[in-house]
């Protein structure tokens, strides 16, 4: 497999914005209507850098979903770590207008991750039928 860099580059591909404790409500709101997903992930995490490593050898599908990308280093950022229980890394949560919407815990492959986002996008449905 190909060494992916952990910094700033490897999050160019997907255009990630990087949140903290402090910027992550900020970070959603700028979003809008779009489907957000924050990737919460750890420095030299094995299960991190294998997520990474399988999403950027298909970088026009993950782009293909739409979604608006933040990334969050939960060992850094521990604040966020407990805010959100993680157990484990790496975990996407989905937001919609500020509201979560799920998760996907682990990198099962594209086919999962891609049922992940269609779920949140169905929730985002139904909720919008409901107003």
């Amino acid at each position: 497999m190909v060494n992916i860099p952990v910094g700033a580059t490897a999050f160019a591909v997907f255009d990630m914005q990087e949140l903290s404790a402090e910027t992550f409500d900020a970070g959603l709101e700028s979003a809008a209507d779009e489907l957000a997903v924050v990737f919460f992930w750890g420095f030299e995490c094995f299960n991190c850098e294998t997520a990474k490593k399988a999403m950027f050898a298909k970088p026009d599908e993950i782009r293909a979903l739409g979604l608006k990308w933040f990334h969050s280093n939960v060992y850094e950022h521990c604040d966020l770590d407990r805010r959100f229980m993680l157990h484990g890394v790496p975990t996407w949560f989905f937001f919609h207008r500020g509201k979560r919407l799920g998760r996907a815990t682990g990198w099962h492959g594209l086919g999962q991750f891609e049922a992940a986002v269609a779920a949140a996008r169905e929730k985002i449905r139904v909720l919008e039928a409901k107003a």
